[in-house]
């Protein structure tokens, strides 16, 4: 349900947003800061696929060994069309294709449910990475108000949007920050110890990714 990670003792680890098949643009990202795949390491707050063409190829990254995601909504979407106990049903194919599904017929139903089947162990509902002595948080949407609580995985993590509406900025305890996507915001946002980082790379072009030290210098020690 999460996995922690120790420092990265040797490279730099960044995190980012939503990207929804938009690997173009991811690899513009990396380029730009000149991404190790040797020595650093991406985290992702989830949601990989649907909307986006490349969304089998975004996928296949979790399999990869310097990239490191949580599942978001979209990805329990597909997983209901395809491997839950739904699947099939014209409710979950439906529900996941007005979702921006429709990448996996173009893909290939067999190919995208092979591809979830590998990818899904490797997307816990929740990280947690050791940064300059801190700890920092990951979940998709949502977290819960006491971050011990993140144990137990709940529709919130994966959909919750309660707090944002709510302009809450209450920190969640018994973590230094947590970093989330799901909720397209103009330009990163904190509220409390809680960073969101959905800029809406499918529709806006804008993916945000950020270096987990320069994100830690902003929370109190």
């Amino acid at each position: 349900m999460i996995q922690r990670h120790g420092p990265n003792e040797c490279g730099r680890d960044f995190i980012v947003g939503d990207i929804h098949g938009q690997l173009a643009l991811l690899h513009e990202r990396l380029n730009a800061v000149g991404f190790d795949r040797q020595r650093d390491r991406l985290f992702s707050v989830g949601d990989l696929i649907d909307r986006g063409a490349d969304s089998l190829q975004c996928l296949s990254l979790a399999l990869e060994p310097w990239f490191y995601a949580v599942r978001g909504n979209h990805e329990m979407l597909a997983y209901d069309a395809l491997l839950g106990e739904e699947r099939g049903s014209l409710k979950a194919r439906d529900a996941w294709m007005i979702n921006g599904g429709t990448w996996a017929l173009e893909s290939g139903l067999a190919e995208a449910q092979a591809m979830l089947q590998q990818a899904l162990p490797c997307m816990p509902y929740a990280r947690e990475i050791s940064v300059a002595g801190k700890r920092l948080g990951i979940v998709h949407a949502e977290p819960p108000a006491d971050w011990r609580d993140v144990v137990t995985p709940s529709q919130d993590q994966l959909w919750g949007r309660t707090r944002i509406r709510r302009g809450n900025e209450t920190p969640v305890s018994g973590i230094d920050a947590v970093v989330v996507g799901h909720t397209i915001v103009e330009r990163p946002l904190w509220l409390g110890n809680v960073h969101y980082i959905d800029t809406g790379a499918f529709t806006t072009g804008r993916l945000t990714l950020i270096e987990a030290r320069t994100l830690m210098s902003r929370v109190g020690s």
